[in-house]
Parts: C-alpha cells; sequence; structure tokens
C-alpha cells in the first residue's frame, strides 16, 4: 500500500487543460512530511534558547541583572579600598609634616618593632619659600652627594648626605610649583635600581591607584623622601634603609604616568622643596 504510486494532476478551472502532474506514493510523501517536522522542531528549539529566552524568558534577565550588579559592586569595593587608603595615606602624612613628636616616636622601629605607617602626598595650596640660606650652607659639593643643613628651633640640624635615586637618569621635567608639580620626573634605563637618598625608616610601601608602586621614606631633620611609579617595591614598611641602598625599581606604574620614570620628591618641615637644590642630578 506504501509503495503503490499515484498521480496528482492539476488542470485549469476553465478548460481543463493539465497543467502539473506530481507522480507520488505514501512512503515518499511519509519521508518528506517527517523531514519538515524534524526541520520546525529544530528551528523552534533553537529559537526558544536563544533569541526567544532573552526576550520572554524572567531566568535570562535576571542572569544578566545579576551578573551587573556583581560586576558594580567589585567596582564600589574597589573604589572604597582606594578611599580608605588615601584617608589613611593623607592622615599620616599630615602628622609627618606637622612635626608630631608622638606620631614620629611610634613610628620609629625601637618603639613599634616595624609596625606600619602609610603616608601619603598631601595636596598644596599655597607654597611657602624655599629658605635661599640653605644653598649658602652647602659643604664639599659634588657630583651626587651634597650636605644640607637646616635650621629648626634655632638650633642647626645636619641631614645625612643625599644621593642621587637614579644613576645616570635625566630629568624629563622639572620641580614647579606652579602648575602643581612638586617633584622631579627622572627617565632611566629598564630595571634600573630605585636608591635611598639618604638613612631612614620607610613610612609607606605599597600600592596606589594614581601613583602605582609608591615608596616613602622618613630621614633626620624632618625630611621626607618619595618614590612615585616604581615596578617594584624591595623595601616593607618599618624598614630601616641606609643612603645609596635599593629600595625599588623604575617603572611605569599608576593611571598618572605616560612613561617609565621617577617620580620623586623631597619634602622638609611641611614643605616640598626642589630636589636639585640638593642633588646634582
Amino acid at each position: 500500500m506504501l509503495a503503490e504510486t499515484y498521480l496528482l494532476v492539476i488542470r485549469n478551472e476553465e478548460n481543463f487543460e493539465e497543467k502539473t502532474a506530481i507522480s507520488f506514493n505514501y512512503a515518499k510523501l511519509l519521508v518528506v512530511t517527517t523531514a519538515m517536522l524534524i526541520i520546525l522542531f529544530s528551528v523552534s528549539f533553537f529559537l526558544s534558547t536563544t533569541i526567544l529566552a532573552r526576550w520572554f524568558h524572567p531566568a535570562s534577565k535576571e542572569s544578566e541583572i545579576n551578573k551587573k550588579v556583581l560586576q558594580l559592586s567589585m567596582a564600589v569595593d574597589s573604589l572604597t579600598e582606594q578611599l580608605s587608603y588615601r584617608d589613611k595615606f593623607l592622615q599620616s602624612v599630615t602628622k609627618v609634616v606637622d612635626g608630631d613628636a608622638e606620631f614620629l616616636k611610634e613610628d620609629s622601629l625601637a618603639n613599634t618593632g616595624g609596625a606600619k605607617r602609610q603616608v601619603k602626598q598631601a595636596d598644596i595650596d599655597s607654597i611657602a619659600p624655599v629658605d635661599v640660606n640653605i644653598r649658602n650652607e652647602f659643604e664639599n659639593p659634588s657630583k651626587g652627594v651634597v650636605r644640607m643643613v637646616t635650621h629648626t628651633a634655632g638650633s642647626d640640624i645636619v641631614s645625612p648626605f643625599l644621593f642621587v635615586p637614579l644613576n645616570a637618569g635625566i630629568i624629563s621635567q622639572k620641580f614647579n610649583p606652579k602648575n602643581n608639580h612638586y617633584a622631579v620626573d627622572i627617565v632611566a634605563k629598564k630595571d634600573e635600581p630605585v636608591k635611598c637618598v639618604a638613612d631612614g625608616t620607610v613610612l609607606f610601601s605599597s600600592w596606589t591607584y594614581d601613583t602605582g608602586h609608591v615608596i616613602v621614606v622618613q630621614h633626620a631633620g624632618n625630611l621626607i623622601s618619595v618614590y612615585k611609579h616604581n615596578a617594584v617595591l624591595l623595601k616593607k614598611e618599618g624598614s630601616m634603609v641606609r643612603a645609596g641602598e635599593a629600595i625599588a625599581v623604575i617603572g611605569n606604574s599608576g593611571e598618572l604616568t605616560t612613561g617609565p620614570h621617577l617620580h620623586f620628591e623631597l619634602w622638609h618641615n611641611s614643605t616640598p622643596v626642589d630636589p636639585e637644590q640638593f642633588i646634582s642630578f
């Protein structure tokens, strides 16, 4: 029965002229019908699990919303952590540059056993003029080493020798308070070690969003040196460092940088000073 052949004839209604004749049997009709049903089912299933699911299925929409909420939550956590670091940074640097005796005493290794402190550069709205007498009291100036003498409360405080932080470095941007640039930017070859300019204690050694890997050192005579945009930090907070000792590796970390270099700052008695006045680069 399935193999019996039938002829489907299509004629013109007016003159009964034969137009088309189709030969078929039930077996062929069954196969064609089954194939069309399979194709129709496959297309429907594909649409229901992809395009139509995004439009009508609530679980798909909820999953997409949850993914966006998770991304926003991670971004908020990161910003909160950065703001916390910034607040601690500003509080600590305010105590240091204002000469808080208790804070400086607690920060020494002798009294804290290496307790960690976090310090960051303070934003300066007005800059006091650097004392010109400092330059008149230099002793035995030489390439890379200058002896600095400062006056505090009527008594002379002789600081350690100041060493060049980078060997064979070239200054790409000078100290310019008018443009809010309270440092010198120094370019040197790749993987050049960054050296501490004087004996001191590491107050801060960590990463910040704007300036990347930063290390801050407290020296005698209320002098602070800051080294920013490093690739690697070699010293931890609370470490005692010697003049000329490697404390970091030059890099290009942080958002506020345009290329590998060292952003070097000197602070004395709550005022940023021009490093070129005390170090021969």
